[in-house]
């Protein structure tokens, strides 16, 4: 017998009501009229400008009917009086790193289901990591100042034998997601690398390819230390005066981590007396006053906090944002959520 009854209809994912919260230049930047688009079609977006301000009328009007909040840089702190203004609100999809800034203790009182980015904004820190291990190795930037003022090449055969990228060995402090990326990244070459970190153990090493060490034994073995590790009440001025005097001779310290991680007076001190180098993103102040002693070291490559999505880059932040929307509206759940009992782990 053949029911007449009509085949059902595919399911069509529900789409959850967005609303953007971010500074104005925040959202045109990482979320230009291809990526709201983009968006557009896995949610009802509220028109923008994005909220930055969550006490006006416009934004209770908006708040009322929320379910989803699309934040970025410069989105208040989502608290209870904003939680009682967005009685609906179920998720927050964060186009950037950390949500230490505006998630608060009342979110996850409510189980709002949250998402970051960071996975997406890791790749760039960790390709600048990559870049700047490879160019230490071959002294690249001293090398390129001494070519300017001589306008002479060196003897390449007269060239000390710790030059070059041959089973060096690089050290990281902390497998966190850009830790990780690092990681991956080198291993396609010729390097040892050494691993920091309390909280993996031997086994994890082993499939990250790693050997684990201790704090002192990563400094006093490593001719690269990249800083990978969040800034915590436990981790603030971790990379001490006493580990920065044991690196090798000519060894470079990265830090795209945070400025206060390391021992900024120690490592001026350090590099004033020419035994390393550095190569620092981030500082303490970031930026660094323009009389600051660290200006002057010649053996400290200073960049403007750039490691992170920037450019074209923020648009695989919006496409993880657009993705993570569309999950959640089909009822999958993240692909990258932020989990309340790690937050004292991240940055």
């Amino acid at each position: 017998m053949h029911s007449s009854a009509a085949p059902l209809a595919p399911r069509t994912p529900r789409r959850p009501r967005a609303v953007l919260a971010m500074k104005p230049d925040a959202a045109a930047a990482v979320l230009p009229p291809e990526a709201l688009a983009a968006l557009g079609e896995v949610c009802d977006l509220a028109p923008p400008p994005a909220l930055d301000d969550f006490t006006t009328d416009r934004a209770r009007a908006a708040l009322a009917d929320a379910e989803i909040l699309v934040t970025g840089w410069g989105c208040p702190p989502i608290d209870e009086g904003v939680l009682a203004a967005a009685p609906k609100l179920r998720a927050v999809v964060h186009t950037a790193g950390s949500v230490r800034g505006l998630v608060t203790d009342a979110c996850w009182a409510r189980g709002i289901a949250v998402s970051s980015a960071a996975a997406a904004n890791a790749l760039p820190v960790a390709e600048y990591t990559l870049a700047m291990v490879l160019l230490s190795g071959k002294r690249v930037l001293e090398r390129a100042r001494e070519f300017r003022v001589t306008r002479e090449r060196s003897n390449w055969l007269r060239l000390p034998d710790e030059v070059g990228n041959y089973h060096r060995t690089v050290g990281i402090l902390s497998a966190s997601l850009i830790g990780r990326r690092v990681i991956e990244l080198l291993r396609p070459y010729d390097l040892r690398v050494l691993l920091h970190d309390p909280y993996v153990s031997a086994e994890e090493a082993a499939v990250l390819g790693v050997e684990p060490v201790g704090l002192a034994e990563l400094f006093a073995r490593s001719d690269v230390v990249s800083v990978h590790t969040p800034l915590l009440p436990t981790t603030r001025g971790l990379v001490s005066r006493e580990l920065l005097t044991s690196m090798r001779p000519d060894a470079t310290l990265i830090n795209t981590a945070r400025g206060a991680v390391v021992d900024q007076d120690a490592l001026t001190d350090v590099l004033r007396g020419k035994r390393i180098r550095a190569v620092v993103d981030v500082t303490d102040p970031d930026p660094l006053p323009a009389g600051h002693p660290l200006w002057e070291c010649e053996n400290a490559l200073i960049t403007p906090h750039l490691a992170g999505s920037q450019g074209n880059e923020w648009r695989r932040l919006a496409d993880l944002a657009t993705g993570e929307v569309a999950r959640w509206a089909a009822g999958d759940g993240f692909a990258h959520p932020v989990r309340p009992e790690r937050l004292a782990f991240l940055a």
